[in-house]
C-alpha cells in the first residue's frame, strides 16, 4: 500500500510541531512506572501522558530511583545521584500542586536505561549495569559523513517520532556527537511548548474567518472524519476549527502515540536533550514559520487529499508506523529511496516537503562545510530528505563533496 508511506513523512515532520497546539481528545489511559522491576506507588500525584511525552511526579519518582531531590526551580533540577551532586535542564509542570517532569530525562541524567512497553503502557527504569538491565541492540539508522576545509559534517536520517526500542543508538553515533561543535536540526522541537510557538500553530492552522472545516471539504470527507471520530471516543465535530492539515497531522499523531510512538523518543529530541545537557549550540537549518507555512500554503484540494489518505488508512497507521521503523533500525537505504520515491506522485506535494527543503538544507550544510574553522558539526534531519535524485546526498555530490555512508 503505497499511500501510507506519503501520509508517514507528514506525521514525522509535524508530530512535533503540532502535538503540543491541538485539543488533546484522545481518552486517557493509565501509566505506570517501574524501577528495577518493582512498581513505583505514587501516594501523590500520578504519571500522566501530556501530548506523547510521559511526565511523573517528580519527588517520588527520584525517591523510587534513590535519587535526593536537592532544588527544583521551572527548568532547572538539582538532585543527588550516589553522592554526586547533577543538575538538569528540563521544563517542568505543575498539575495540582505536584510538580512533574519527563520521566525519560530523569530517568537517563540518574543513571537508568528508560525503556516503554507499549502493551502495559509501563515505564521501565533499570538501573545501568544491573542485574537485571536488559540487553539493547538499538538500531543502524542513517548516517553519512563529509569532510572539506579541516570541516567535517555529519548527517544523521532521523525518525521524528519512536520508541525504546531505537536506543541505545550504535556507537558511532555516540561518538560522533561527543565530537561535535554543533548541533544541527531542522526546528528545535524542544521549544514546541512555548507559547508563541503554540499561538502561531493556532493561528495557521485554525479558521479565522468564520467558517469551520465542514465548508472547506467534501461531504464525503467531512462524514468519514465524524465516524472516525465518534468510534474513538469523540464528538464527530471535535475538530472543526482546524484546517485540514492540522487535523490531517493530528489524527496520525495520536494514533502512532497509541501505538508507542512518541516525539519525546525521537531521534532529533534525542541529540537536542544531550545538547542542552552539554551546553551545545544548537542551529535550526529551517524554522517554525517555514514548517508551518509549508503545510499552511498546501493547495484547498491537497490538504483534502491527504486528510483523506490518513482516514482511509486509519486501521493500519499502527502497522505503518512499525514498517518505518524497522526500516529506520536496520538502516536499510533500499527501503528508505523506496519511501523517497514514492512522493514523486503528486508534484505539489513532493516539491514543498522535499525538493525545495532539500536545497534549503544542502546550501547551509555546504556554508558550514566551507567556512574554514575546523569545526564538527552533528546534522540530524528526517531520513527521507538524503536520498534520491533531489537528495540532499545528491546535491552535496553535484557540490563536489565525497559523501561516505557509515
Amino acid at each position: 500500500m503505497k499511500n501510507w508511506k506519503r501520509m508517514l513523512l507528514s506525521l514525522t515532520i509535524s508530530v512535533g510541531l503540532l502535538a503540543s497546539a491541538v485539543p488533546a481528545m484522545a481518552a486517557p489511559q493509565q501509566t505506570s512506572v517501574k524501577v528495577n522491576d518493582e512498581t513505583v506507588e505514587y501516594t501523590v500525584g500520578a504519571p500522566v501522558n501530556d501530548k506523547g511525552t510521559t511526565l511523573v511526579p517528580l519527588r517520588s519518582t527520584l525517591d523510587a530511583m534513590d535519587v535526593k531531590l536537592t532544588t527544583a526551580t521551572d527548568d532547572t533540577i538539582t538532585a543527588v545521584v550516589n553522592g554526586k551532586t547533577i543538575t538538569l535542564k528540563s521544563k517542568l509542570t505543575r498539575i495540582n500542586g505536584v510538580t512533574y517532569a519527563p520521566i525519560r530525562i530523569v530517568g537517563d541524567a540518574a543513571g537508568y536505561e528508560v525503556d516503554w512497553d507499549a502493551k502495559t503502557r509501563t515505564v521501565l527504569l533499570v538501573s545501568k549495569g544491573g542485574a537485571t538491565e536488559t540487553v539493547q541492540t538499538g538500531g543502524r539508522g542513517f548516517m553519512w559523513e563529509v569532510e572539506s576545509n579541516g570541516n567535517t559534517v555529519y548527517l544523521v536520517g532521523s525518525m521524528h517520532i519512536a520508541d525504546d526500542s531505537f536506543y541505545p543508538l550504535r556507537k558511532e553515533f555516540e561518538e560522533a556527537f561527543a565530537e561535535a561543535d554543533y548541533l544541527g536540526v531542522e526546528i528545535d522541537i524542544s521549544k514546541a511548548a512555548d507559547e508563541a510557538q503554540q499561538k502561531l500553530v493556532l493561528d495557521l492552522g485554525s479558521y479565522q474567518d468564520g467558517t469551520t472545516l465542514k465548508d472547506h471539504i467534501s461531504s464525503e470527507t467531512y462524514a468519514q472524519l465524524g465516524e472516525i471520530l465518534k468510534k474513538n471516543g469523540m464528538e464527530s465535530n471535535a475538530l472543526d476549527t482546524f484546517k485540514p492539515w492540522v487535523v490531517e497531522s493530528t489524527l496520525a499523531s495520536l494514533k502512532s502515540m497509541k501505538a508507542g510512538y512518541e516525539a519525546s523518543a525521537g531521534v532529533d529530541l534525542y541529540f537536542i536533550q544531550k545538547a542542552i545537557e552539554r551546553k551545545l549550540p544548537v542551529i535550526e537549518l529551517e524554522s517554525y514559520e517555514s514548517q508551518l507555512g509549508m503545510f499552511n500554503n498546501f493547495s484547498k484540494e491537497l490538504q483534502e487529499k491527504t486528510l483523506k489518505v490518513t482516514l482511509d488508512n486509519f486501521d493500519v497507521l499502527d502497522d505503518s508506523v512499525d514498517q518505518m521503523a524497522e526500516m529506520w533500525k536496520t538502516g536499510n537505504d533500499e527501503q528508505l529511496l523506496e519511501l523517497t520515491n514514492s512522493f514523486s506522485d503528486d508534484e505539489e506535494y513532493n516539491k514543498a516537503m522535499l525538493i525545495d527543503r532539500n536545497i534549503g538544507m544542502a546550501d547551509k550544510i555546504d556554508g558550514y562545510l566551507k567556512n574554514g574553522k575546523g569545526e564538527e558539526y552533528f546534522i540530524v534531519v528526517g531520513a527521507a530528505h538524503y536520498l534520491g535524485d533531489h537528495g540532499i546526498v545528491k546535491l552535496l555530490e553535484d557540490k563536489g563533496y565525497k559523501v561516505e555512508r557509515k
